[in-house]
């Protein structure tokens, strides 16, 4: 199975998170120490994380490759996604099928995901088992077969799935637009999917191609969260990935988004019970800024406006004015490349996509004329801190974090920074990010409009 990033789930309730952030607002935020992470790098390059958690007898092991969507070029886009599903059809040594068995008959769970910067691999098991991980990780590394007969077969499963998250989804589908538009020369216009044209064209030689270049120790990073020791994980490492060949990782071309110099706006007509409007502004992220406290300052922005039911958006569009059902706010931190600040919205009864847009663009105009009072800014790093605290009773959580950070070029390290950095964001760092960026010249805006829904009768 596979699946994206995006659709992974929350690790944790609203309802305890309320509870939660009046406890932690009694707090200091840097009182909160950072776990314990051992690195080691194999003669191969493949690189080793370990986290030690004894408190359950159950590991995490992830596999991350530095390729993603981002790294495919126009005529085989979505190709990492699917070579992703092919992973599990087999080498010499396990054919077709047998990887998922034998995780399962030894009580283990595993999947994969793909996104814009980084193909990943996981299972979670009983730390006891941590060695039927490694080895069938390490023989699929660089032993797989992609034949014709098995990837005709994912063809469809990964069109299927296409249509499904995307052709009959209409949230999905102006996303998918928007981004290409948005953007018009960053690779991240294309879906994490692929275009289906591009998908219908793909062949085994194309898919065979790719894992060679990119499936190899050097391009990879090893990440064990759980009930281990540190040694005995280096040690089955260097046993079961040590032997393993590398490929010739040549870097990528840089990929600049040309500046853009003017609003850009689109209409998406799909089928939907209700219209939406979408607002992207182009922003740096904590890779591309040249001041790594711009995207601080961009990630606590994100929060004042959608950081919790008492968030701006909810207070004053949903349950204030009452001008939207839905609203929300986002921006992705780690990002490999520049990214965009996006904020979205579902009218009332009664009101349109633009007065939705309107009040959206009130909220940023209030954060570019007034500070952020105290009490709020506290708030939102109380919130910080919970999802710090959350994310640390969750094995597998940690170790996403760990392997992502790695992947996009950030490096590991930046896990431990993340809680401090945003500890000393200040109310006017805030404001000026948002006169700096959130302006009309790095604006893009798609309206859905909602088109009749054919039910088709039985």
């Amino acid at each position: 199975m596979a699946y994206c990033l995006d659709n992974t789930p929350l690790l944790f309730g609203t309802k305890i998170m309320k509870k939660i952030l009046s406890l932690l607002l009694l707090f200091p935020i840097a009182s909160f120490a950072s776990p314990q992470i051992s690195e080691h790098v194999l003669s191969n390059g493949l690189k080793v994380l370990v986290q030690e958690d004894h408190r359950s007898p159950v590991v995490v092991s992830q596999v991350w490759y530095k390729v993603g969507s981002s790294y495919e070029p126009n005529g085989i886009t979505g190709i990492s996604h699917m070579l992703e599903h092919t992973m599990f059809k087999g080498t010499d040594k396990h054919p077709a099928g047998e990887f998922s068995r034998i995780i399962a008959e030894n009580g283990g769970e595993e999947n994969a995901f793909t996104g814009q910067d980084y193909t990943a691999y996981f299972q979670t098991m009983t730390a006891s088992k941590l060695a039927v991980s490694f080895e069938l990780e390490a023989d699929r590394m660089r032993y797989l077969h992609i034949l014709p007969e098995e990837l005709k077969k994912e063809l469809e499963v990964v069109t299927e799935e296409r249509r499904m998250r995307t052709e009959d989804n209409p949230q999905a589908k102006m996303a998918e637009q928007f981004a290409a538009m948005a953007y018009a020369s960053s690779p991240y216009k294309n879906p994490i999917i692929g275009w289906q044209t591009d998908i219908a064209a793909y062949t085994a030689p194309d898919l065979q191609v790719w894992y060679q270049r990119w499936y190899a120790p050097n391009n990879a990073t090893l990440v064990v969260v759980g009930d281990v020791k540190t040694a005995d994980v280096f040690a089955l490492a260097h046993q079961y990935f040590g032997d393993l060949k590398t490929s010739e990782i040549l870097p990528l071309k840089p990929q600049t988004e040309a500046p853009q110099i003017g609003v850009r706006k689109m209409t998406v007509k799909a089928p939907a019970k209700l219209p939406s409007v979408l607002l992207g502004y182009h922003v740096p992220t904590l890779k591309t800024a040249e001041n790594e406290n711009e995207a601080y300052a961009l990630e606590v922005l994100a929060g004042v406006l959608d950081g919790g039911s008492s968030a701006r958006l909810s207070s004053s569009l949903i349950r204030g004015k009452q001008i939207a059902v839905e609203a929300n706010a986002g921006y992705n931190l780690t990002s490999r490349l520049d990214n965009l600040f996006e904020l979205e919205g579902t009218p009332a009864e009664g009101k349109t996509v633009w007065d939705v847009e309107a009040a959206l663009k009130e909220e940023i105009s209030k954060l570019q004329a007034k500070l952020v009072e105290e009490s709020e800014l506290q708030r939102i790093k109380a919130q910080v801190l919970a999802g710090e605290v959350y994310q640390r009773d969750s094995n597998f959580y940690q170790a996403m974090q760990l392997g992502m950070l790695e992947t996009v070029g950030l490096g590991w390290k930046k896990e431990g920074e993340y809680v401090a950095k945003i500890n000393q964001v200040t109310a006017e760092q805030v404001r000026n990010v948002a006169r700096k960026y959130l302006i009309d010249d790095h604006l893009n805006i798609a309206y859905l409009e909602p088109q009749k829904i054919n039910v088709v009768k039985k």
